[in-house]
């Protein structure tokens, strides 16, 4: 079972979209599901979604681990053409996960009580982001 789940971003931030993951899933039964974001400057997260400090704290910590293109410790970057806040997008991307697999039990994620699924976006303009998804039962 496969499909394409769509997020609709609107510049850097974590937008969580778990719930749609669970009614694609609901009734499934048991096996596995892997989650693919389709792009090269966003990253698929599992983290906490009981607090949104927690998703301010994790965008502000990458924004310090890699700064705009144009800040002055940035000036090595020669990939420029798509602005200042491209570059910087691609290496969050290489660092943080792009792929997801969760194990999916009577048709459910077997995701922990505060845990939730994130698309974290690091362009700063809005986007039409993909995830693929395939659900391989046992």
């Amino acid at each position: 079972m496969q499909t394409v789940f769509t997020v609709e971003t609107r510049g850097q931030a974590l937008y969580e979209f778990t719930d749609d993951v669970a009614r694609w899933l609901a009734g499934q039964g048991e096996g596995l599901l892997t989650l693919l974001v389709r792009h090269t400057s966003a990253s698929l997260l599992i983290q906490e979604n009981a607090d949104s400090d927690v998703q301010r704290d994790l965008l502000a910590y990458f924004a310090r681990l890699v700064p705009p293109a144009d800040a002055p410790q940035m000036g090595y970057l020669t990939h420029l053409l798509e602005g200042p806040d491209d570059m910087p997008a691609h290496i969050k991307a290489s660092v943080l996960p792009v792929s997801l697999s969760i194990p999916v039990g009577r048709g459910r994620m077997m995701l922990g009580t505060w845990q939730g699924i994130y698309l974290f976006e690091h362009r700063n303009a809005p986007h039409h982001r993909q995830i693929a998804a395939h659900f391989r039962p046992d």
